[in-house]
């Protein structure tokens, strides 16, 4: 056993994060928790209530009204919005194409870090996301940067989706990454870099298991 400790895990769309820091978490006995479902939660609130990523002021007034929670549903977590499980509708096209415009407003931003980091307080805990090394967590005792050839990134996203979505083509599925990684890496607050001491990790050529045993050894041998 290792002893608690905060296991901060940032990186880009489509390499393996969030199967990636279920398992780590899963092996470890730790939380999970996935800071990009808060963003999309958050999306699809002011989505719904047609309130525009540039309308600060009505997003300000909005967020008091907007309770995300995670519970588990058939083994697996999902994400809650005001007690309605929006687990599917938060991983749809609607919400992919629309969250890097809401997620990169700083009053959003500032909510959700503020609630992450309640979140972490007593550690024993994994966070996936796009700024938990440098923001979020900047003193997590392991910082993992996850990456992979956009190319690669595109097609295990698009092997995920077509199940679901018939219509989505590579594509588009390789134009939304390359659009998500421009906005977020420019974004002016908190843009996603590879943080100071953080491990950089190329998934490319992994599969799951494979870049999941990389960071448990990694985790194991520092602990």
């Amino acid at each position: 056993m290792i002893r608690d400790i905060i296991i901060a895990i940032d990186g880009h769309s489509g390499c393996g994060k969030s199967t990636t820091s279920k398992l780590v978490a899963e092996h470890f006995n730790y939380k999970y928790l996935d800071s990009g479902a808060m963003y999309r939660a958050i999306t699809l609130y002011l989505l719904r209530n047609k309130i525009s990523y540039d309308n600060e002021d009505a997003i300000r007034n909005n967020l008091k009204n907007i309770i995300i929670t995670f519970k588990y549903v058939e083994g697996n977590q999902n994400t809650f919005l005001n007690n309605e499980n929006v687990e599917k509708e938060i991983r749809g096209d609607k919400i992919s194409n629309n969250v890097s415009k809401y997620s990169s407003i700083s009053i959003i931003r500032e909510h959700l870090v503020s609630i992450q980091k309640q979140m972490g307080k007593r550690k024993k805990i994994v966070v996936e996301g796009r700024d938990i090394t440098t923001v979020v967590f900047p003193d997590a005792e392991i910082k993992i940067f996850m990456t992979a050839d956009i190319e690669v990134r595109a097609k295990r996203r698009f092997e995920d989706m077509k199940n679901n979505n018939p219509e989505v083509t590579y594509s588009d599925v390789l134009e939304n990454l390359s659009e998500r990684d421009s906005k977020d890496s420019n974004r002016k607050d908190s843009p996603l870099r590879v943080a100071d001491e953080a491990i950089v990790i190329d998934t490319s050529d992994l599969e799951i298991n494979e870049q999941t045993h990389k960071i448990i050894d990694i985790i194991k041998n520092k602990f």
